[in-house]
């Protein structure tokens, strides 16, 4: 079974600003990965918020999605139970909707690798206990 990459906001707006310190290693990192890319909507809205106080364009996130490079892998309502779960489990951090959507997709694709900038990754847990794979660059 292939390893499905779950995107979260940062390595987007570093793809797209480069003036992000990170901007480098996330091109390298599209460039190697097979799309899509999953994600869901909180990521692409904190995602477009992000590019847009970069001065950037928010445009280029549903592009993405448009051209498949990204496809949405929840629906939240769908899965509110198990959301609200995660916030509360990590309400002293605090996780936000699109963290915890993250986490949820990489609970539902066992065989996955969460693409991220956030540090915060490094605490979270799928299914409670398992330490989350990632793939982040390495001053994270």
């Amino acid at each position: 079974m292939a390893e499905k990459t779950i995107v979260d906001a940062g390595p987007l707006v570093a793809l797209l600003n480069a003036r992000d310190v990170h901007h480098g290693w996330a091109r390298a990192e599209f460039g190697r990965r097979e799309a899509p890319f999953y994600t869901c909507d909180a990521v692409l809205s904190e995602a477009q918020h992000l590019v847009v106080r970069g001065r950037g364009n928010p445009l280029q996130i549903l592009e993405m999605l448009h051209r498949g490079a990204l496809t949405v892998g929840l629906r939240v309502e769908d899965e509110v139970a198990r959301l609200l779960s995660l916030q509360r489990s990590y309400q002293e951090l605090p996780m936000s909707l699109a963290d915890a959507c993250v986490v949820r997709l990489a609970e539902l694709h066992e065989h996955s690798r969460v693409f991220t900038t956030d540090t915060h990754f490094r605490v979270y847990r799928r299914n409670a206990r398992q330490l989350i794979p990632l793939l982040v660059p390495p001053s994270v």
